[in-house]
């Protein structure tokens, strides 16, 4: 459907979202388990977890938050009944690239223990969150801190430190699934809005980025991520994140039709 010219950038972006914003293009996708989960509280500890391991292939990412997910069918009740050592056991043997058992299960922990104290991760992220005069950035940083104060921070790598700079993709890509909803996002947080999300900036994220103009920054971290997200809200004020999932499906899963985006996009006007 890019044959024709679009007359903005603005169109050529909705176009692109109208085509690939569909759970049709989601697989392989970290996303996956989190759509198989109608119960919010159920939605939010997948998503924090998929999106805790959305690091490397897509197709390995997928799979390994299956693995993860599948030792707890009903992971907000399995997880507050459960004690540290039956969550470690479930855990035992699971492996992607360096996280293995005692990573999963601190992370784990970690979530019973937030909900626990919050009654729900969105609770704890918005207990630290300040109004939005910062977007997400004290919510975001109130729930990792919550969640790296499980016992012995085994959690690791699977919960950054925002306050190091970090752009946090992970964390992002979470809030991204939980707040916005579409044909895409299932959402199911309610005191956060889609205006007040930053885009989850990975390296192939800061890629597309940096080839669409968007930002001349080399490095991947917060500056680069706000700068990106800003860049996008010209377009969509309301909703800045709106074509984080339809521009990496380029990169996915039709590398032809990026070039042609990419050549519509440099013929445009910004």
């Amino acid at each position: 459907m890019l044959d024709r010219t679009p007359l903005s950038r603005l169109a050529l972006l909705e176009e692109l979202y109208r085509d690939f914003n569909d759970r049709r293009h989601v697989a392989p996708d970290p996303l996956t388990p989190v759509l198989t989960q109608a119960d919010p509280a159920d939605r939010e500890v997948t998503a924090l977890v998929a999106a805790a391991l959305a690091f490397g292939k897509a197709s390995g990412i997928e799979a390994a938050a299956a693995d993860a997910l599948g030792r707890f069918p009903a992971p907000a009740a399995d997880l507050a009944r459960l004690n540290q050592r039956a969550i470690e056991a479930r855990c035992k043997g699971f492996q992607y690239r360096y996280v293995k058992t005692a990573e999963l299960a601190g992370l784990l922990w970690g979530v019973r223990e937030v909900r626990r104290a919050h009654g729900s991760l969105e609770a704890a992220f918005l207990a630290g969150f300040n109004g939005g005069r910062d977007g997400p950035l004290a919510g975001v940083g109130h729930l990792a801190d919550r969640l790296r104060a499980a016992p012995d921070r085994a959690c690791g790598y699977l919960v950054p430190d925002p306050a190091k700079g970090s752009a946090c993709k992970r964390l992002h890509l979470f809030l991204r699934w939980m707040v916005r909803r579409d044909a895409v996002d299932p959402g199911g947080w309610t005191g956060v809005t889609p205006a007040q999300l930053i885009v989850p900036l990975d390296t192939h994220m800061l890629r597309i980025a940096q080839t669409l103009g968007l930002t001349r920054r080399r490095s991947g971290g917060l500056a680069t991520a706000l700068e990106v997200t800003r860049a996008f809200a010209r377009w969509a004020p309301g909703d800045p994140v709106r074509y984080d999932f339809a521009l990496t499906r380029l990169g996915i899963q039709r590398l032809e039709r990026g070039g042609r985006f990419l050549e519509a996009w440099r013929a445009l006007p910004e």
